[in-house]
């Protein structure tokens, strides 16, 4: 099989701030790892590698410095890796990152038919979902979310079975292949990666290709030119305050309590049905 896994490149979100001046978020006060989601989604690759031979390979679309996300995916374990990477992607929407992404992995499909794409469930900068199944829609492949599990892959049909997770419990799929998964953290653990990846990953080099690379683009389907979001206001909620403490006597307790709880009666709703 050939499986390619887009990754992304996502500031840390546990340290990030937010501009006050611009409302957006400020990579630079956080250091930029690979998404978490899509780690995860590394290691299905290479697992399903290691049961039916094949080749792992790695997408990404940012900066220069994007590479270190791909030679982190070759630590986990990917066969070789790509970047687009070009001024003409800057700014670009969900919208516009699928649109370049398939473009970059029917590229790809050129050496080597794709027969799996995976992605993580959701990058934790943007959160939004709508990359992976934008990316199946271009390229006119089943998209299957929210996926816990690879139970079946039978190649001689052409087919999987994989188990999502959903509100209320859990589906059972079996789809054609090429199809593009995104998974859940609980597919797997991410595991320790053995010294001869940690090599080759410090000496990789991935492909790096600009938008001319790719072939026939519509450039204005890019960057923001072909980013239709708009994003009105991002803020930090404010923290909140906590509890007061009630002291004194326990009938004096009792009295204050009273008191507050009549102050605030609007949050609560008295059913009078008998």
């Amino acid at each position: 099989m050939h499986i390619v896994v887009c990754v992304k490149q996502v500031p840390d979100t546990k340290i990030i701030k937010i501009n006050p001046k611009t409302n957006t978020l400020d990579r630079r006060s956080a250091p930029a790892i690979l998404n978490p989601y899509d780690a995860h989604a590394v290691q299905e690759a290479v697992r399903i590698k290691n049961l039916t031979g094949g080749t792992v390979s790695v997408l990404s679309m940012g900066p220069p410095q994007a590479v270190s996300v791909i030679k982190k995916s070759i630590e986990i374990g990917a066969d070789r890796g790509f970047l687009i990477s070009d001024r003409a992607f800057a700014g670009a929407d969900t919208l516009a990152t699928s649109y370049a992404l398939s473009k970059a992995l029917e590229k790809i499909s050129m050496d080597l038919e794709v027969d799996m794409i995976i992605c993580g469930k959701h990058a934790i900068d943007g959160d939004t979902g709508q990359v992976g199944p934008g990316i199946a829609r271009r390229l006119d492949i089943p998209p299957i979310t929210n996926v816990i599990e690879v139970s079946r892959i039978n190649l001689p049909e052409g087919n999987l079975i994989v188990k999502r997770k959903q509100i209320s419990g859990y589906e059972l799929i079996q789809s054609e292949l090429p199809c593009l998964l995104t998974v859940e953290k609980d597919i797997n653990d991410i595991e320790y990666a053995p010294m001869p990846n940690m090599i080759k990953a410090a000496r990789y080099e991935p492909v790096i290709w600009s938008v001319s690379d790719l072939g026939e683009v519509d450039r204005k389907q890019l960057g923001l030119k072909g980013s239709p979001t708009i994003v009105g206001k991002m803020f930090t909620p404010p923290k909140l305050e906590g509890g007061k403490m009630i002291e004194g006597a326990l009938e004096d307790q009792l009295n204050e309590l009273m008191d507050i709880l009549m102050e605030r009666k609007d949050l609560f709703s008295f059913n009078n049905s008998k």
